[in-house]
């Protein structure tokens, strides 16, 4: 045989023990990661009022929430649904805390002071899991 007969070969031959040394590592590691917990699905969070309070002149937004687990919301305030371009808007947040699925939570967010003769719109901005609590000492 040539000597370059026996090159292929030897290249075959560290290629195939790579392999069946490799492969199973691989496998190894590919299976011992972590399964992701399961993720309730998000909850149904919707406001149902928006009201400007007249002692305060401040926004309040109802909200009202159901499904599984802890959430905290962000709910937004404009002077019309549709913002203007470049309009920075108001939000605030609120805890959802413990929500089940046989009775919606509600909560009440507190906005800014609110201009007379404006009619202020509210709505969800977005909704994310609470973190955990912290232990207590």
């Amino acid at each position: 045989m040539s000597a370059l007969k026996w090159q292929g070969w030897l290249v075959g031959l560290v290629g195939l023990a790579g392999l069946l040394v490799f492969a199973p590592l691989g496998l190894y590691v590919w299976a011992s990661g972590d399964v992701p917990a399961a993720t309730p699905p998000p909850p149904d969070v919707r406001v149902t009022a928006c009201r400007v309070d007249p002692a305060s002149r401040r926004v309040v937004a109802t909200v009202e929430a159901r499904g599984t687990g802890s959430y905290v919301v962000t709910v937004e305030f404009r002077d019309r649904q549709p913002p203007a371009p470049d309009a920075r808007t108001a939000r605030a947040l609120i805890g959802m805390p413990g929500l089940s699925p046989a009775a919606p939570a509600q909560s009440e967010a507190i906005g800014p002071v609110w201009p007379p003769s404006t009619a202020p719109w509210c709505g969800i901005a977005g909704v994310t899991p609470a973190p955990p609590a912290a232990p207590s000492r």
